[in-house]
């Protein structure tokens, strides 16, 4: 999944690497998003009671650290927020969750489902948390197992392969990016699945049968020279440099290498690859007023809107989609059914599949080791 950085960063980056020296200092998609807490915005409530309780939250970088939303959401609700912690990737996000409860964290489909399994997170009364029924039901009915909800939606994205189109010619093909050498695939397990996109025999790319997984790593293996990174400012640069071709990306990345006047292109997919970051409930919480706060402070469009705009990522509250965030939300297609039809949204390996008929995550992460090591 796609590292969270800040927007501001990722922009005097590209500039320091030569991406364009004409490109204003916010060479973003939002021009708002050094600052997303500009201008009159009214007020995400939580609960109109206060509390002396306090919280502990594990997320990721630049999820909530920032504008003073922290400050803004102990003092509208009298919570005090005794531990924050955040980290950069899944594999952090995933040891750090091993090392001691959290009250609250922030994760992706692989972790949640894994958090679920190991019973370090509990279910959640929807009921409590404020706002939930803004959020978009597609993404609230991905966090329901076995008939019970296990997070609470806040950010998405979507993946596309770009190709610098001085380049490389005839690149919207999408063999052809796995033709190459001279590409940048993000650093996941779940990148099996993109290469499993370009097989027209597998239906969905999170249920694949062993032989359909051979297949998709087989792709992978044939150039042992590309690169796969974790994090996103190594593509900027790539592509800066002139040393990539393709490279796998998110729509927001492309926005800011077009901003910054590099000739990149997205290759036309039949489908896609997604992912849902949404808010998780600490199974070992005593007492949960806090958490529940915080559950219904982060649904709120005021929010989401902020940490779209500042980490290039969708909100899942369309309501999100104004000021800041409106070009983040038009280049994922938020509110375009026809875009979103088109996302095989991430599931932790085997998904839905009858048992015994695909390969599970093990068995990802086993040749994914084996692949970039």
């Amino acid at each position: 999944m796609v590292r969270r950085t800040r927007v501001m960063a990722l922009a005097m980056t590209a500039l320091v690497a030569g991406v364009g020296a004409a490109a204003p200092a916010a060479s973003s998609p939002a021009k708002a998003t050094a600052s997303p807490a500009l201008g009159p915005t009214p007020t995400p409530t939580a609960s109109p009671a206060r509390s002396d309780g306090t919280l502990q939250i594990l997320t990721y970088r630049g999820y909530a650290d920032y504008a003073g939303t922290t400050a803004e959401f102990e003092k509208i609700t009298g919570c005090r927020i005794a531990r924050f912690d955040t980290v950069q990737t899944a594999d952090e996000m995933k040891d750090r969750a091993a090392e001691r409860p959290y009250d609250v964290i922030s994760a992706g489909p692989a972790l949640a489902a894994a958090l679920v399994e190991s019973g370090q997170v509990r279910p959640i009364d929807t009921a409590e948390v404020t706002g939930y029924t803004d959020l978009s039901k597609r993404f609230r009915d991905m966090s329901v197992r076995s008939g019970k909800v296990y997070g609470v939606p806040y950010l998405w994205g979507s993946h596309e392969f770009l190709y610098d189109s001085s380049r490389v010619k005839d690149g919207d093909d999408l063999r052809r990016v796995f033709d190459s050498d001279d590409v940048a695939l993000q650093d996941s397990p779940l990148t099996i699945a993109d290469a499993a996109l370009a097989d027209k025999d597998v239906d969905d790319p999170y249920e694949l049968t062993e032989e359909q997984l051979d297949r998709a790593v087989e792709l992978l293996d044939e150039h042992g020279e590309r690169s796969y990174w974790s994090n996103p400012l190594d593509l900027v640069k790539g592509f800066a440099t002139g040393k990539l071709d393709y490279a796998q990306a998110t729509p927001y990345y492309r926005l800011l290498l077009e901003r910054a006047g590099k000739p990149v292109k997205a290759v036309t997919l039949r489908r896609t690859t997604g992912w849902v970051d949404s808010w998780m409930l600490g199974a070992g919480v005593p007492d949960t007023e806090c958490a529940y706060r915080w559950l219904g402070y982060t649904t709120s469009a005021t929010v989401q809107r902020r940490a779209a705009a500042w980490v290039g990522l969708a909100p899942a509250n369309p309501k999100a989609c104004v000021r800041g965030a409106k070009r983040v939300c038009d280049a994922y297609g938020v509110g375009k059914d026809s875009r979103l039809e088109r996302i095989a949204f991430a599931v932790r390996p085997p998904g839905g599949c009858a048992a015994g008929k695909c390969a599970g995550y093990p068995a990802w992460t086993d040749r994914w080791r084996e692949l970039v090591k």
